[in-house]
């Protein structure tokens, strides 16, 4: 059967209709999903009878999968699956782009619906190319000169002031093993060609500048990012799988459903390394992820 593929917005979403995920991709369905995702960016497709095995596997047509994280642990007896749950003090509600502190950050990003509240939890997801092509032209050249350097060596769920015991224990484990990695501001697309602002959370300082110059430039590129047409916001419903080209978008987890619980889990591709607009790579400064993710070719 043909897969239906629809806009769910102008720049990013679409809803896929007519998919068996319980089993194995033909390449024609392979190949049309790998094209929606690289023209709506984010896909969302029904999970009905998908558990953890299933899911990576559907996440393998993609490419190797990476192990559940470089620092958090993996849902017990599945190492290549993040739990992302209300339950663990872990809302990511804060934009970013996940694990950009390693050399090559995943590729793909799949997420399945576990535990839904009954109001809020939305996932917002922003397509990072609109934002670069929306960008006014001199902000756009400044942008194309500029590297970041990334790092988990910060929180980016909770503020300092709100930290207690189990969030330090939390915040430890995060920030067990340091990364450090300077990325391209402006990232190039393996497979269209298309420009992103590659930035989000844990971008934390412009190579070149100080800390305060650093954050001013960061929040305005970011400011395009997040402008609501730019945004995806996907209220999960059960058995859902949201996928999302982790090249070209930034996410957040709305932190809006009274503490209720919330469970999703999260098989992530490896990626490949960085690219800016010159053709000049990523580079690591601290931190080997080889424990954690294969570098995609």
């Amino acid at each position: 059967m043909a897969i239906e593929i629809h806009k769910i917005t102008a720049h990013i979403g679409a809803r896929v209709e007519s998919v068996d995920l319980t089993r194995p991709l033909d390449g024609e369905t392979y190949a049309a999903l790998r094209e929606a995702l690289n023209t709506h960016k984010a896909l969302v497709l029904d999970a009905e009878g998908l558990d953890d095995a299933g899911q990576q596997a559907f996440a393998r047509h993609f490419g190797d999968i990476t192990t559940a994280h470089p620092t958090v642990s993996a849902v017990g007896g599945a190492p290549h699956v993040l739990p992302v749950d209300s339950g663990d003090g872990r809302a990511a509600n804060h934009w970013h782009t996940d694990v950009t502190f390693v050399l090559n950050p995943p590729q793909v990003t799949s997420l399945r619906s576990i535990t839904v509240p009954p109001y809020g939890g939305e996932t917002l997801i922003a397509s990072s190319a609109a934002a670069y092509r929306s960008l006014p032209d001199p902000l756009r050249r400044l942008a194309d000169t500029l590297w970041a350097e990334h790092t988990n060596d910060y929180d980016y769920a909770v503020r300092e002031e709100d930290v207690d015991e189990d969030q330090a224990a939390r915040r430890a484990e995060f920030t067990s093993i340091t990364y450090r990695t300077v990325h391209p501001v402006v990232r190039v697309h393996p497979l269209t060609g298309e420009r992103g602002l590659f930035i989000g959370g844990f971008a934390q300082r412009i190579v070149g500048l100080s800390p305060g110059e650093s954050r001013t430039v960061l929040d305005l590129l970011q400011a395009y990012v997040t402008r609501p047409e730019h945004v995806l916001r996907h209220r999960w419903s059960p058995n859902q799988l949201v996928l999302f080209d982790n090249r070209i978008t930034q996410h957040y987890a709305v932190d809006n459903y009274d503490g209720l619980p919330r469970r999703l889990h999260r098989v992530t591709v490896a990626g490949d390394v960085p690219v800016g607009v010159e053709g000049k790579e990523s580079h690591a400064i601290e931190g080997d992820a080889s424990h954690y993710t294969p570098v995609a070719a």
